[in-house]
């Protein structure tokens, strides 16, 4: 700041005075001068900083405010897509208690389980399927065949993409084919194109009969070949009541409900 206004004097003697200082007049034009030209420095590089920066910062700051739009539109998508993945899941559990309910009712209309069952509409037969039984063994397959149908050890279940094996054997007496075999006394009625249905686990699997084979009550082969697929076997001896030959039925799956 330029010197200019009051101060006191010293030098006066007897009292104290005093004294007005003021600056030429083109000296205090000459600092007006440069004070205006700083000034306007000043304001130029304001002006150019923001010339040069202003779009950057403009960017930056509409990306923040965009980002912070994305995240909030993002959690109420989160939210939203939780909502309906819940109904969705909902939804489901309730349709696969409904099925499971259908298929409960529909086994009792057969008088077997839903666990693990058979029931063959053409030739009226239906029986429930005791799991795991060694064909090898013949007191426990004798004992499994008089609570329905033997599904043999060490073969598939529905839906497992492999051999589906099931046998009912006729006994050595005729006056024991009721007791043993009348499940599967009908089985040479069964043409290419009837239905089979397994029930599984509280689910429904429908078979088509595809072949039947006459073999040797030796031949073992459909116990151990892989068909390459699912399919289901269905084996009893033939002619019913004896043990000369194997009556085989080949199914494939055609639909699981």
């Amino acid at each position: 700041m330029h010197p200019e206004g009051t101060i006191y004097d010293r030098k006066r003697s007897g009292s104290h005075g005093e004294k007005v200082l003021l600056l030429p007049w083109f000296i205090r034009a000459v600092y007006r001068f440069i004070r205006g030209i700083g000034s306007g420095l000043l304001a130029f590089s304001v002006l150019a900083f923001l010339f040069s920066f202003g779009p950057i910062i403009k960017q930056e700051i509409a990306y923040g405010l965009k980002r912070v739009d994305l995240t909030t539109a993002k959690s109420e998508s989160d939210l939203e897509k939780k909502k309906s993945d819940t109904y969705k899941d909902f939804s489901l559990e309730i349709a696969k208690a409904n099925k499971i309910l259908a298929v409960q009712k529909e086994v009792q209309s057969y008088g077997v389980n839903s666990y693990f069952s058979l029931v063959i509409p053409k030739i009226e037969a239906s029986a429930d399927i005791i799991a795991n039984v060694d064909a090898a063994d013949k007191d426990a397959y004798l004992e499994a065949l008089q609570k329905g149908v033997a599904h043999a050890k060490g073969t598939y279940f529905p839906g497992q993409k492999g051999t589906v094996f099931l046998f009912s054997h006729s006994t050595d007496l005729p006056i024991n084919i009721a007791r043993y075999n009348a499940v599967f006394f009908l089985l040479r009625k069964l043409e290419a194109g009837d239905a089979i249905i397994v029930f599984f686990s509280d689910k429904k699997y429908i078979y088509e009969v595809e072949r039947k084979v006459i073999t040797s009550p030796k031949d073992t082969s459909w116990l151990t070949s892989s068909l390459g697929e699912e399919r289901l076997v269905l084996q009893t001896c033939d002619p019913p009541g004896t043990n000369l030959r194997r009556l085989i039925v080949i199914a494939k799956p055609v639909l699981q409900d």
